[in-house]
């Protein structure tokens, strides 16, 4: 029987993320196979302990943190199992704990291990080898995240401009349910008649799900379940946080990688210009596939991070009168197409106040990873400065915002975070994914009552970013730190509803405990 370990201290890493949040569990496991997670699943189920999947532990939301029961962690489960081609595009099969970067390095390189494959796969795989270059668009900043993980949060990036979030980029999924039965899904083969949706596992046994009847915002979103009239099934595992199956496949699409990709990071004085530029842009330029924001805050933790640090000293350097940038994404299948977008953003940055003489053009490859690396250094700086201070007031973390809007309220939602944030009297750094009105508010807490202010405020953002259509979670997922903003989001009908839909999948909420709902709604649903 494959070990199921207990967690000594050797394995307290796996009690906590990225979050920061601490948890606590009695055993752990490493499976390599779909065989060995049933396997561990039939021997769990019988005594109903609970189980928390696991990958690359690069969640915000707290999802992958135990709370009690038993750690699955996937991170070996990471080879890649077949190719297909159809209509001109690729379909790669892979294990749910293959890490981002070493996808894309696979793909970039055609340098993939196909022991193993069937015979269609390795043909499939010696014309990808010959054919244009391809990519896997979902490009969260946090390269060191597993595809389980990316897709249990179904979450995005940069690019979800253009190119949408991961759920439009999956073919195909595996799960084993919480007894260790089998499930197998492809996009476009299974729906739901109304809300009522009827799955089929791969021992014949037949569930039948009430999905939740709440309107989905129309706005960028990673909060709760993912439910439609007539939805397909495999949209439903999609974003559902490790809470109803563990995922052991996923199949996803690659797309032609545009000839050209060019960067422009441009500069602002006044943060106003910035916003309307960015409406202008999402209006005439279609090739552009990100929009990324810097306020005044945030340039200037590069400011001083090049000035201390030797690490950050590659940095280029900021004028000291930009108090805003946004950097564009432009993916374009020719040069003039290229060039005709890179003339129309400068004239869109003259009629907004701003110069072309006050951008960054990145057409080389050493040019893109410097830019990149200025973008990377924003969050990475951040943390560094709330691990300064929570050395000394251990109270101390980080809370950051993954809210989004319809376009129609960008300067609205705006105009929120900075009145309030003022009324408060708090610190903070924003950036983020302005083109989807999607902003990562920062607050850096200076000390305890910071803290306790800064999760006041945001439990009055969820409520008026929720009244203007938008969403608690655009792209982290809800995890345990936002379950209360999704109550919140949806109300307590419709949180039941989403309870009850889980126990017709997992009766005894085996899976993900404390995501999503709080353990008095899950209990009070006996």
């Amino acid at each position: 029987m494959l070990e199921v370990m207990r967690l000594t201290s050797e394995y307290e890493g796996y009690c906590r993320d990225e979050s920061r949040s601490v948890g606590q569990a009695e055993s752990i496991s490493f499976p390599e196979t779909e065989e060995e997670v049933r396997r561990i699943l039939e021997q769990l189920y019988p005594q109903k302990v609970p189980v928390t999947v696991q990958g690359g532990r690069t969640g915000l939301a707290g999802a992958a943190v135990p709370q009690g029961g038993h750690v699955m962690n996937l991170s070996k489960m990471n080879r890649f199992l077949g190719l297909r081609r159809e209509d001109g595009r690729y379909y790669m099969r892979v294990q749910p704990g293959v890490v981002l970067s070493l996808l894309r390095k696979a793909i970039e390189n055609r340098n993939i291990d196909t022991k193993g494959w069937d015979s269609e796969s390795q043909q499939a795989f010696l014309t990808f080898a010959q054919d244009k270059e391809y990519f896997f668009p979902t490009d969260p900043t946090e390269t060191s995240a597993c595809i389980g993980g990316i897709v249990a949060c179904n979450a995005s990036g940069a690019r979800s401009f253009r190119y949408g979030a991961a759920r439009n980029h999956i073919q195909a999924l595996r799960l084993a349910l919480c007894d260790g039965s089998m499930l197998s899904l492809r996009r476009g083969e299974v729906f739901a008649e109304g809300h009522r949706l009827v799955l089929t596992a791969e021992n014949g046994r037949q569930i039948s799900l009430d999905l939740p009847t709440y309107q989905m915002p129309e706005a960028k979103n990673a909060s709760g379940y993912y439910v439609k009239e007539n939805m397909d099934a495999i949209d439903l595992f999609i974003g559902s946080d490790g809470t109803l199956g563990v995922i052991t496949e996923i199949e996803l699409e690659l797309l032609p990688l545009p000839a050209f990709v060019w960067g422009v990071s441009c500069f602002f004085r006044e943060e106003a210009q910035a916003l309307d530029f960015t409406e202008l842009v999402r209006e005439q330029i279609s090739q552009a596939a990100a929009l990324e924001f810097f306020d005044v805050s945030a340039i200037e933790i590069l400011r001083k991070q090049k000035a201390k640090s030797t690490a950050f000293s590659a940095l280029p350097d900021v004028e000291p009168w930009v108090n805003c940038c946004i950097f564009v994404e432009l993916n374009a299948d020719c040069e003039k197409e290229a060039l005709d977008a890179l003339y129309c953003l400068g004239a869109i940055l003259e009629q907004v106040g701003g110069s072309e003489a006050h951008t960054w053009v990145a057409r080389t490859a050493i040019d893109k990873e410097k830019q990149q690396f200025f973008r990377h250094a924003v969050p990475e700086s951040t943390n560094m400065l709330i691990d300064e201070r929570k050395r000394i007031d251990p109270v101390i973390t980080k809370l950051g915002a993954d809210m989004s809007v319809p376009d129609k309220y960008l300067k609205e939602v705006v105009h929120l975070y900075r009145s309030t944030l003022k009324e408060y009297g708090l610190e903070t750094a924003i950036w983020g994914h302005i083109g989807n009105n999607h902003l990562h508010v920062n607050i850096l807490p200076r000390d305890g009552a910071d803290y306790r202010r800064g999760k006041e405020l945001y439990a009055h953002w969820a409520k008026t970013i929720t009244d203007m259509g938008g969403a608690v979670s655009a792209e982290h997922g809800v995890g345990k730190l936002k379950r209360d903003f999704l109550t919140v989001m949806y109300g307590e009908k419709h949180i039941r509803e989403m309870a009850r839909m889980k126990r017709q999948l997992d009766p005894d909420f085996i899976f993900g405990r404390g995501n999503l709902f709080a353990a008095d709604v899950l209990e009070t649903e006996g």
